[in-house]
């Protein structure tokens, strides 16, 4: 049975929008990947995880110091305009109570910039392998950083906390202190990345649907219909040919 020429045309016009949201869609995505693992190198070496509160409390007559605290080094305010900061990410050495904290925020920090990096995979491979092996390593970004999250708080009971925070502090207790703006970023991150590798999931079983029904399974487009589909991304890269 033949299929009439306005279903014909309705059909193709159906296709071409899907295409064009697709590829909005894609470029949403792509840029909010890019962000955001932007911000998670500010993550990892911002020292504002943790800091003292604005009442402070005096530990032996004297008044505790006022400052914050990161993965990697510890600022006192001073005299002086610039805080006085012990430590720091050229070392490559975190402090010795948050080493496993560092560490789970550096893979979260390899995957998702590895996310980025696979979006040059869209001139070689198939647009729905693509998306799956970033939201796969975005996944695996969001849980390594989400187990950072929770260990963070239970390696509070350590000697540079206790300095700054005072003696009363323990695993889930800041004591004089309290979270900071770092440490948010990284619980908003956790949901980021469960938006994201959700998003490039979808995405990809989207673009299944558009492979030709005849076309084997796993077989990439064409590289004109990849061209159509994703030339949204010479925006960055401009490895899409005209």
């Amino acid at each position: 049975m033949s299929v009439s020429p306005g279903l014909a045309d309705l059909s193709r016009l159906y296709q071409t929008e899907f295409v064009r949201s697709a590829r909005a869609v894609g470029v949403l995505w792509a840029v909010c990947t890019l962000c955001f693992a932007i911000i998670q190198v500010v993550i990892l070496v911002q020292p504002s995880w943790v800091g003292t509160t604005a009442s402070g409390t005096q530990r032996a007559g004297s008044p505790l110091p006022s400052g914050t605290m990161g993965l990697f080094e510890v600022c006192l305010e001073s005299d002086w305009p610039v805080p006085d900061c012990r430590g720091g990410l050229s070392s490559l050495s975190p402090l010795p109570s948050f080493q496993s904290v560092a560490v789970l925020v550096g893979v979260s920090l390899w995957a998702v910039w590895t996310s980025v990096l696979c979006l040059c995979l869209f001139r070689f491979c198939s647009a729905a392998t693509v998306y799956k092996i970033c939201a796969w390593l975005q996944l695996t970004a969001g849980f390594c950083l989400a187990l950072a999250c929770l260990l963070f708080p239970d390696s509070w009971e350590s000697p540079e906390m206790r300095v700054l925070c005072g003696d009363s502090v323990g695993s889930f207790s800041p004591g004089n202190c309290s979270v900071h703006w770092a440490y948010i970023l990284a619980l908003l991150g956790i949901l980021d990345y469960a938006i994201l590798a959700t998003l490039a999931f979808v995405l990809a079983n989207r673009q299944d649907a558009l492979l030709p029904p005849d076309a084997p399974d796993g077989e990439p487009l064409p590289q004109e219909e990849r061209a159509q589909c994703f030339s949204c991304f010479t925006v960055f890269w401009k490895f899409v040919p005209d």
